[in-house]
């Protein structure tokens, strides 16, 4: 197998000595790397890496990053392995020569019209794209380090937490377009404002090459906050409005997807997407408007999203069967903001089924917009479900503000509502898991889904 990583590629990357081994691949995870990965000892929350060199190693490493315990052989030696790996991303950045980059930020939809983009450009020409959400300081150094120097296309997703941390990932990942999916509410703790998130986000331009293009949402309400910040930078806009490049003019929503009719750059195409709902069919314009931006064949992209499904986590929907019958889960465990559990509700809401159910968690980094942001999603809650259950403490209020007809059980946490949630549910039933991350839901997900369960994903 041709090498990822050279050794004297790894050396001029990180300006350390020659290791004296090739790589295949890059990993940061000594649990799922493959044989020939380069394991970077990272120290991160949940641990440090070089405690784990010696398994990486066993498993089949080439070798292992390492800023410590450098005793071992097949080592390369850096001041300081994130330092070291975000080196790799911008030596794999620059060799990159040929490959356009897009780089995709937003409150709601970055993963999602990432993997619209993979599948549409996976269409027309090589194309990379990390395998999940890595889109933090690791992150998106290690989707760059990843990049087969003979890709076309790479689609780098980029998020933040706090302010002033899009702006440099942005540097590094170089784009030629740049695409802002929605501004919305979510991260509002630790930003503070709505016209915070807006310019966070916008910082998305100060990494776009000379000449890129900027992607921006038509329907925002801070569409003239982003426009500003784009400066000399070329606009495209996607959504409803009739300024839009990238027009949605309609969207009829069943149960298993959308039909979507489009006005591109003055010529009608329509789409049969395999999600339903509006929020999907808006990813889906962005998703195109960057195609458009890059001057490609956007019927022959559009085409090929036909065969996209959503992801596990957000959005995707499993059959699964239970005593005396099966029941339909809407697994949107990854994250939560109100304006996706308002989207999610509205899937849900599309689904034939005897009762739909609604697992929430705790929505987090609100801060003193948290206990409004809870409240503000009642009255979508009520109109979708039949039966709701919640978790958390901020989760609280909503449950006791629900009608006794649909109020199911409050939890402390995920790990106690999973059972209860799996002994309520019936044949017939649709059930929705949501919340952030930090809530745990996919222990409900799992408790849904484990054995004996049969699992069949619905695309």
């Amino acid at each position: 197998m041709t090498p990822l990583w050279t050794s004297a590629d790894l050396a001029a990357a990180t300006g350390a000595p020659l290791p004296g081994f090739d790589a295949t691949g890059v990993s940061i995870d000594s649990r799922t790397l493959a044989p020939g990965d380069l394991f970077v000892a990272l120290i991160g929350e949940n641990g440090d890496g070089h405690a784990h060199v010696g398994a990486a190693l066993a498993r089949g490493a080439a070798g292992a990053m390492v800023h410590r315990d450098a005793s071992r052989d097949r080592l390369l030696r850096v001041a300081d392995t994130l330092g070291g790996l975000q080196a790799l991303g911008r030596f794999a950045r620059a060799r990159a020569t040929a490959a356009r980059v897009i780089a995709v930020t937003g409150s709601v939809g970055k993963t999602t019209t990432k993997e619209m983009l993979r599948t549409m450009l996976g269409a027309l020409a090589p194309t990379h794209a990390a395998a999940a959400s890595y889109n933090n300081q690791w992150g998106v150094p290690l989707t760059l380090a990843r990049m087969p120097r003979e890709a076309s296309f790479a689609i780098i997703e980029i998020g933040m937490n706090h302010a002033g941390e899009i702006a440099p990932l942005s540097r590094l990942a170089a784009p030629h377009v740049a695409v802002i999916t929605a501004i919305e509410r979510a991260h509002i703790g630790h930003l503070g404002s709505i016209e915070a998130i807006a310019d966070e986000k916008a910082a998305v331009v100060t990494g776009l090459l000379p000449g890129g293009t900027v992607v921006l949402p038509a329907d925002s309400p801070l569409l003239g906050r982003l426009r500003a910040r784009a400066g000399t930078a070329r606009v495209v806009l996607f959504g409803t409005d009739a300024a839009a490049d990238v027009r949605l003019l309609e969207c009829t929503a069943d149960a298993d997807g959308s039909a979507i009719a489009a006005r591109i750059g003055g010529e009608d195409v329509r789409i049969r997407l395999g999600a339903p709902g509006t929020h999907m069919a808006m990813n889906a314009m962005a998703a195109l408007a960057c195609v458009h931006a890059l001057g490609l064949d956007v019927r022959r992209a559009a085409t090929a999203l036909a065969g996209f499904a959503p992801m596990r986590g957000r959005g995707a929907r499993q059959r699964l069967a239970i005593a005396g019958g099966e029941i339909l889960l809407l697994d949107e465990s990854y994250n939560a903001s109100a304006a996706s559990v308002r989207a999610a509700l509205q899937v849900l809401a599309l689904q034939p089924a005897a009762r739909r159910v609604a697992v929430l968690g705790d929505m987090l980094e609100l801060g003193d917009e948290a206990e409004r942001e809870h409240s503000a999603i009642a009255s979508s809650v009520v109109s979708a479900a039949d039966m709701v259950f919640t978790c958390g403490p901020l989760m609280r209020g909503l449950h006791d503000s629900l009608p006794d007809r649909i109020r199911g059980v409050h939890a402390d946490d995920s790990a106690t509502l999973a059972p209860i949630v799996v002994a309520a549910l019936r044949p017939g039933d649709a059930v929705l898991v949501k919340g952030s991350l930090g809530s745990r839901m996919i222990r409900v997900v799992q408790a849904l889904t484990a054995p004996p369960n049969a699992v069949e994903q619905v695309r």
